[in-house]
């Protein structure tokens, strides 16, 4: 478990996709802030992405990385000395600056557009998976990179949401320098995840309890639309009654 708030920046030594092990491996170094208490088989966040450690120097680490997290995130773009957000796992003691963040990357987006607004940077993003959409709310949370950031905007209708970095958080994490058409990992807020299963593992408790032949909800949001529309002629006939 982290919380979005991005320790240090570390640097791609080598990304090797053929090691010792047959499997990829990749050599993170110059941070030694994130290795002070480091042991064999602690997590590690990498760009957002939940990593163990299997080899440790005092300023450097190294981490397995299966074929499903390659396909997932952004990793097998990474070169030698691309910048990388990193994160220790929370400890007891640790303040939840951020939310939770579990280091399991959703999918990665698509950068659309980066846009000066004073001293903040506005980016615009596109996720390959449009699936996601659905937990991304404004003013919610969205993890990007490892970052945990606030959503400023969201279009459904077109498929992208937005984030505002300000001139802090530019300084500190890797994302402030990517450009339109470079990737970013994307993991959305859990919370939202436990409460749609949550939601309709009970409706679909009422709909086979009930046997109702159309599903609980799906009359809800008919009976919704319904009054909506009833309202909206209310409306249309009092006015063409002035």
């Amino acid at each position: 478990m982290f919380t979005g708030i991005v320790e240090c920046i570390g640097t791609v030594a080598s990304l090797n996709p053929n090691d010792e092990t047959g499997g990829t491996s990749l050599v993170i170094q110059d941070c030694g802030d994130v290795l002070s208490d480091a042991k064999l088989g602690d997590s590690i966040s990498i760009n957002g992405t939940c990593l163990t450690y299997t080899h440790l120097t005092p300023t450097s680490f190294t981490v397995g990385i299966s074929p499903e997290t390659l396909r997932r995130t952004n990793l097998s773009a990474l070169k030698p000395s691309s910048p990388v957000n990193l994160e220790r796992a929370v400890s007891a003691t640790t303040r939840m600056g951020g939310h939770f963040v579990q280091g399991h990357v959703d999918t990665v987006a698509n950068i659309l557009s980066t846009t000066p607004d004073g001293n903040s940077v506005v980016l615009r993003l596109q996720p390959r998976d449009k699936g996601v959409m659905k937990y991304v709310v404004e003013k919610g949370y969205v993890t990007l990179d490892g970052a945990s950031l606030t959503v400023t905007q969201v279009n459904d209708a077109e498929g992208w949401w937005e984030i505002m970095l300000i001139a802090y958080t530019q300084e500190r994490v890797v994302t402030a320098g990517k450009k339109a058409g470079e990737e970013v990992n994307v993991e959305v807020d859990m919370v939202g995840k436990y409460v749609e299963k949550s939601v309709r593992g009970y409706f679909e408790g009422l709909e086979g309890k009930n046997r109702i032949g159309k599903g609980v909800l799906e009359k809800m949001v008919e009976r919704i639309v319904e009054d909506r529309l009833a309202r909206r002629s209310e409306l249309k006939d009092g006015m063409g009654s002035l």
